[in-house]
């Protein structure tokens, strides 16, 4: 099964931008790691009828109604986790692979921190970055392909929007030249 893993999106309407919409309609399932934001951007990714989602941080009262904190999937074998927060630092993922462990699943997909990171150690950890609000990297989703209980994942670039400073860096790298 293919499936499109983002998070972070924090979109005020019930739009879903262009790009990400096509890509979308490519996938099976799409596993959103919290931080809709509102209401209306919930639905209008729920209304795929591909949707499997945790509430994050950001999301209204509403959603935190509506959505699970945790959410475990069987996935043609694999156990799938996925949380919002799960971990206070993005350099050291030791605490990613104890909250795996602790869901006692195979691939532990989390979001909150807007960067991509994959981390492959006896569990697979997975954040996807951000699609429309990137921080420290330009707008990302990841692509999880699982068959017969083979996990393979790797990152999308979107087409948007960078991080204020990757795109500093690039104008730095730029006069360099």
């Amino acid at each position: 099964m293919k499936i499109l893993v983002i998070s972070d999106t924090h979109l005020k309407s019930g739009e879903i931008p262009p790009g990400l919409k096509s890509l979308i309609d490519r996938y099976e399932m799409v596993i959103h790691a919290g931080d809709f934001t509102t209401l209306e951007c919930y639905k209008a990714f729920n209304d795929t009828g591909k949707l499997k989602s945790v509430y994050g941080n950001s999301d209204t009262y509403e959603l935190k109604e509506i959505l699970p904190e945790t959410l475990q999937l069987d996935i043609e074998g694999v156990s799938v986790g996925v949380v919002h927060e799960a971990a206070l630092s993005i350099n050291d993922t030791t605490a990613l692979r104890y909250k795996a462990l602790e869901m006692g699943v195979n691939v532990l997909i989390f979001g909150h921190i807007h960067s991509p990171i994959l981390e492959k150690t006896d569990v697979l950890v997975l954040c996807p970055g951000s699609p429309t609000s990137p921080r420290m990297s330009d707008p990302m989703a990841a692509e999880l392909n699982i068959e017969n209980g083979e996990v393979k994942a790797r990152f999308i670039e979107i087409k948007g929007k960078s991080c204020g400073f990757v795109g500093f860096s690039r104008d730095l790298e730029k006069a360099d030249n």
